[in-house]
């Protein structure tokens, strides 16, 4: 019989899960940890009540976890506010109202930023941050979305100290992009991201959809990113969960092993398509390198999105993560959206992760399988 690689995660509660290769990530029996009933009881304006919180970015600040989550206000245009709690479970403390809105000429620039261009392309919403901190300082990476223009999005850069004062820097490339997830740290002297492109199809899956791109700079502040030619992970192709879209989810944990990189993806059903996570593990030296398990960690399931009878919706099936929080016990919180509506936690650990990536594989380029069904 496989070693199942079992391990017993504490939560600091007072609870415990159990987790394995046949269960690798626990869903927190909390969930959903914050729902928009919640934020509105805080954020009582009429024009900032909101319909969702999803798709947060977290990271620690003075001993907390620090969440920025997404949030659609009633009137449609998506926004970020923020969380914070003591444990990153539990009690979660708001800001006073949206934090992080489409720019303004009252907003901080970096110098150089071309301000007229950056309010324009924002104007439709801001989506999707990620946080990586480096040094004192963190960088926030989100999708801006152009308001009059059908598929602009750019991935533009927000830095912080303290998330009270923020810097717009501008789009992180002049290309359109949906997801850019920065390593926390450079490799070899020079800093590493993994980008996904947008692309302009119906139902937005296929064609640039389905790859995951590497690419460094000298400058993580900077627009001066090179992009490698080659996906560093690629689907489309068999019967994979993740064959129809992938892109990168939380900013990359680093292991004694490899670079764990948690992954949304998507295969289309003949009822939608639903978003699953997976995982891949980056070499620590050369992150073009990479272990892919072919086994999604999180299915999306009627636990991802318990609500009131008359709450709203937003997108059904799917489970979409843009933070974790590694722990010294070699844990992990994965932060994610259920439904494109609540935000909740999944409980897992590097040691399960790590073994699903090595012993249950497929080739990052070709989706073939590296193991014996």
């Amino acid at each position: 019989m496989a070693d199942l690689v079992n391990r017993t995660v504490e939560l600091g509660n007072g609870s415990s899960v159990a987790l394995n290769l046949n269960n690798p990530v626990a869903r927190y029996a909390g969930n959903p940890i914050i729902t928009a009933t919640q934020v509105n009881q805080r954020w009582t304006d009429p024009g900032h009540q909101i319909k969702t919180v999803h798709n947060a970015g977290v990271a620690r600040l003075n001993g907390e976890a620090v969440m920025l989550f997404r949030s659609h206000l009633r009137c449609g245009l998506s926004i970020l506010g923020m969380a914070k709690s003591k444990n990153g479970l539990e009690e979660w403390r708001f800001s006073s109202g949206p934090l992080l809105k489409p720019a303004t000429r009252s907003d901080q620039f970096a110098e150089g930023v071309d301000v007229d261009a950056l309010i324009e392309n924002e104007a439709g919403g801001l989506e999707d941050p990620r946080i990586t901190k480096f040094g004192d300082e963190y960088a926030i990476t989100y999708s801006a979305y152009h308001a009059m223009v059908e598929d602009r999005v750019r991935v533009s850069l927000i830095t912080t100290r303290d998330f009270v004062s923020f810097i717009r820097r501008g789009p992180v490339m002049d290309l359109d992009m949906r997801n850019v997830v920065l390593f926390p740290e450079p490799i070899n002297g020079r800093y590493v991201a993994l980008f996904r492109p947008n692309d302009v199809s119906a139902n937005e899956t296929g064609g640039k959809y389905t790859q995951i791109r590497i690419g460094f700079s000298a400058d993580w502040k900077q627009n001066a990113w090179t992009l490698e030619e080659q996906p560093v992970m690629q689907t489309g192709f068999g019967p994979s969960a993740f064959s129809n879209k992938i892109g990168p989810c939380a900013p990359p944990i680093k292991t004694a092993k490899g670079w764990l990189n948690i992954f949304h993806g998507v295969r289309t059903t003949m009822d939608g398509n639903p978003y699953v996570l997976g995982v891949a593990l980056h070499d620590l030296e050369d992150p073009r390198k990479v272990k892919m398990s072919s086994i999604p960690i999180l299915f999306p399931s009627r636990a991802d999105c318990r609500l009131e009878e008359q709450d709203y919706i937003h997108v059904p099936n799917v489970v979409f993560c843009c933070g974790a929080l590694g722990r010294e016990d070699g844990s992990i919180f994965i932060y994610y959206g259920g439904n494109d509506t609540v935000m909740n936690v999944g409980i897992t650990h590097q040691d399960v992760l790590i073994a699903l990536c090595e012993r249950y594989g497929q080739d990052p380029h070709t989706g073939r399988l590296l193991y014996e069904i």
